[in-house]
């Protein structure tokens, strides 16, 4: 399974690629068509590609979301997820930050639909709490445990992409539960 992260973001939004399957396993992206799985130790999530897609400052709102979507686009276009992982809003002070994060989240969502990708999207304390364990963590302690899971010799910078990476952990750790709960069921 490949799984694209997001932090939306209107100024930076973080991404991370995070793939899980057998050694050398070939599994059946989105499009079905078979491809080779990056190695990974015992089927451990493994890092594909993660960084940030950065948006001009003074560029009009319009421009920036132009961008994010093209951005979002082309990384579906390259590594063809499964699915597409997406933090949800989390309820600023300001209520501006708040709807124009709302909009750049659609954005978003909106590359996925029309690339037929499976969209899940995760709170912000449910993302922490999955990867670290507490859903108050830091930055630091996600960076941290983001870097622990996927046997890193660092955390990827900046934290924008340690975010996104942990958005896509959080699916593959919850697609890994469910698999889990089937079993014992069946």
């Amino acid at each position: 399974m490949i799984v694209l992260g997001i932090d939306p973001g209107t100024a930076i939004t973080g991404y991370g690629v995070v793939s899980t399957g057998p050694d050398g396993a070939l599994a059946k992206s989105a499009s079905d068509t078979p491809r080779l799985v990056a190695k990974s130790a015992h089927g451990a999530p493994r890092l594909i590609e993660c960084g940030v897609i950065r948006t001009s400052p003074r560029a009009a709102l319009a421009s920036r979301l132009h961008d994010i979507f093209e951005g979002v686009t082309e990384l579906i276009e390259r590594h063809k997820p499964d699915a597409l992982a997406v933090e949800d809003v989390f309820y600023a002070r300001n209520v501006r930050t708040t709807v124009v994060l709302g909009h750049a989240r659609g954005v978003i969502l909106l590359a996925g639909a029309r690339a037929g990708v499976t969209i899940h999207e995760y709170a912000p304390a449910l993302i922490k709490k999955t990867v670290v364990g507490r859903g108050g963590a830091t930055k630091e302690q996600v960076q941290f445990m983001v870097a622990r899971l996927l046997r890193l010799k660092s955390a990827p910078q900046p934290a924008d992409a340690a975010d996104g990476v942990a958005c896509a952990l959080t699916c593959v750790m919850s697609a890994g539960t469910a698999m889990l709960r089937l079993r014992i069921a069946g």
